[in-house]
Order: C-alpha cells, then structure tokens, then sequence
C-alpha cells in the first residue's frame, strides 16, 4: 500500500508540476555568455491601413486661423493623450469604402496606405488646391492608438488600447496583466484581419527566436488568445507542493471512507 502511495505521489508531482521552461519568455536555444550580445533585427513591415481603423489627423500652419476649417472640434488637443471613447468621436473612422471624410477635402481614399502615404497625400491635396508653400503646412497622421483584444489565461482580459504606433506581443500581455503561470506560452494564438478575411497564427513565446516572427508585433484589431496548460485541466495543481497536498487530500477522504465502512 505504501508502495502504491509513493508511486501515486511520484507521478502525480513530475506530470502536473510546471517547468520553469514552460513559463519562462525568450529563452535562447543555445547557452549564451552572460556578457555577450545577441543583436537581432527587427522583422516589421509598415502597417497598411483598414476598415474600421481610426486615424487622428492634425493639420498645422503658420496662421493657424488658415486650417482650422480643416480639423474636427474637440474638447481638447491632440497633442494631449485621449481615451479611446474620444477617440472614436473625434478621429476618422475608415468607412466599408476605404474613404475617410475630412472637412472640405471630403472623401480621402485611405484603405492600404500607410500612416506616412496618408499625410502626404493630405499634404498634397492642400497644397494642390487651398495653399501655397509659403503657408509652411504641417500634417501629421497617426492611428488612434494600437487597439488589440486579448482572452484566455491572462490575467486581465479583454480589449485594451496603446498609445503608441508600435508595440509587441509582449507589451500588449504585460499591459494585460502578463500571464498567469496555467498560461500556455508556447501556443500564442493571433487572429489578424486582412481585406480578404482572418488569418490566424501561432507564436511561442517561450522561445527567443519569436522576436524573428512578423507577427511578435501586434497590428490594430488583433484578437488574441492565451490557451491553458493541460495541468490546469487535471486540477492536481500547478506545483510540486499543490500536487502532494491535493493527493493526500484524496487519499485521507478514500481512507476515511474504507474505515465507516468497516465500522457499519
């Protein structure tokens, strides 16, 4: 019996407990020197724009009074970070067509061009037909921010929204709560949408050679999951201490019923 017990304890801990390999980021194939340098270049195309994505357009000039026919009213600045509900009312939401509406340009084509296409296309469209050089116009067009759902083992799920026009997996997760030690970090699921539909990807993050991945940095309206690690499914715990106490649990029940039984 106590053979059968200490094998029971022995299986139970070296199946469910999970390696530090299975938690840890970025981990190099090979030994690596603690004072080398690994340089790896970055594999990131410009994001080409959407359906559904919201760009905020800023329009500057020498004379301010000369383009300000030209912006949106809002309740403050650009230049001031705005929450994603201000956003969506005062930024330029691309339409089924491809088209933003921008006061008196009217539709501006926008679907599969760049941030940086987009300005200069603005750019020469007022000086074409409203300004001259001397005017020294200044445009900037930036996405509203970088928006992503995340669901699944993370510790804050949910659709969330950088500030910024770049960012990784690994910033949307740690601005996720990061993910929980169940999380399965090998299996990084990424739906993307595409003019043609969605794609969907894979990514393991436990290995260092995903920052080589086109998809480690995330796009506007990526949707991603974090699956769960088998262990968490078996509910024996997810360490060494959790396994043993959850089997002693179990077997202090079973024996407690062998003895009522015997005492009827």
């Amino acid at each position: 019996m106590k053979k059968i017990v200490f094998l029971a304890l022995f299986a139970v801990i070296f199946t469910s407990c999970i390696s530090t390999k299975d938690i840890t980021y970025l981990q190099p194939s090979t030994i690596v020197k603690s004072d080398s340098i690994k340089v790896s270049q970055e594999n990131s195309k410009p994001y080409r724009i959407q359906i559904s994505d919201i760009l905020s357009i800023n329009i500057k000039a020498l004379d301010q009074k000369l383009v300000e026919m030209f912006s949106v009213p809002t309740a403050g600045s650009f230049q001031v970070q705005q929450s994603p509900q201000t956003l969506y009312y005062s930024g330029y939401t691309v339409d089924d067509h491809g088209n933003i509406r921008v006061p008196i340009l009217g539709e501006v084509n926008v679907l599969g061009f760049t941030t940086e296409e987009v300005r200069q296309k603005i750019e020469k469209q007022l000086l074409e037909e409203y300004f001259r050089k001397e005017a020294n116009i200044f445009v900037t067009v930036k996405l509203a921010g970088l928006r992503y759902t995340i669901n699944g083992e993370i510790g804050k799920p949910g659709t969330n929204v950088l500030f910024q026009d770049r960012a990784t997996i690994m910033e949307a997760i740690a601005n996720s709560g990061d993910i929980p030690i169940t999380g399965n970090r090998k299996e990084v699921q990424i739906i993307r949408k595409f003019p043609h539909g969605f794609e969907t990807y894979s990514i393991n993050l436990t290995d260092a050679n995903a920052i080589n991945s086109p998809y480690f940095y995330i796009q506007p309206n990526d949707y991603i999951i974090v699956k769960p690690l088998k262990q968490k499914t078996w509910g024996t715990g997810v360490t060494g201490v959790q396994s043993v106490a959850t089997i002693m649990t179990a077997i202090s029940l079973i024996t407690t019923l062998i003895v009522l039984s015997k005492t009827l």
